[in-house]
């Protein structure tokens, strides 16, 4: 007499279809993770090798406007689970006890363009101490305007790469990273067009906020945005200066 029997199981056709859709969803989870995190990991390995990253520095006091007062009023908390940073396109989270109530009122314009032939951008409005980054580029903490002595700020957002619309200001800086040294920026006030041509691109953790301070040798701009794509962790920042002012008829 047989001790075991040994019988096949004839899986139904339903078994069968609820099998293999679970290996079909766990390919199509991996590859959905994948799509979401290569732009992170390749920005960080891509930043390490041809971005310079620059740490917090010793700066002196100003009684005019030091960066470590600025330090005091910049982000509030960098803790994930912060309230406050749970809308990276209102510029008053970015800066939260540094309000822009008043900074604009001796510049005359309030709006002015901008464009980056290499990154495809083109007339993007620049809002003067503006606040809805959905809306517009905004200046923060205008004292200059382009062209002039001074260190024109501009803020942009950004996102993964896959998002990507030039024409869409939640995504308009993600290509930011790409710049390179002698890239050209156009900036068109009214009907004049200065032209800025890029000399330093560099990543910062959020706190260093020098790079907001005034430099009054020469007309510069900067332009600023959030790294790794689609996250807030740090900060791109362009340095570009001013090379070409407007033609005179």
């Amino acid at each position: 007499m047989a001790l075991y029997i040994y019988k096949k199981e004839y899986h139904s056709k339903k078994r069968k279809i609820i099998h293999y859709s679970s290996y079909v969803s766990l390919t199509l989870g991996c590859l959905l993770l994948f799509w979401s995190f290569y732009p992170v990991i390749s920005f960080e390995l891509y930043s390490r090798i041809f971005i310079q990253h620059r740490f917090n520095s010793p700066v002196p006091r100003s009684p005019v406007a030091s960066s470590l007062q600025r330090a005091n009023s910049v982000l509030g908390s960098y803790n994930v689970f912060s309230n406050n940073l749970r809308d990276f396109t209102q510029v008053s989270l970015w800066f939260p006890t540094k309000p822009q109530s008043g900074a604009s009122e001796k510049l005359k314009i309030k709006e002015y363009i901008l464009s980056i032939p290499k990154l495809n951008i083109k007339d993007a409005i620049v809002t003067v101490g503006g606040e809805d980054l959905k809306k517009s580029l905004v200046h923060y903490l205008p004292q200059s305007l382009p062209g002039e002595f001074g260190n024109v700020v501009i803020f942009g957002h950004s996102t993964l790469p896959q998002l990507y619309n030039p024409k869409n200001y939640t995504t308009i800086f993600t290509y930011l990273p790409s710049m390179e040294k002698g890239d050209k920026i156009l900036v068109k006030i009214n009907e004049e067009e200065y032209e800025y041509e890029t000399f330093d691109i560099f990543v910062v953790n959020p706190e260093e906020v020098s790079v907001l301070e005034q430099i009054n040798d020469a007309s510069y701009l900067t332009l600023i945005t959030c790294v790794p794509p689609g996250t807030y962790w740090k900060r791109l920042v362009l340095r570009a200066k001013l090379t070409k002012l407007p033609s005179k008829p």
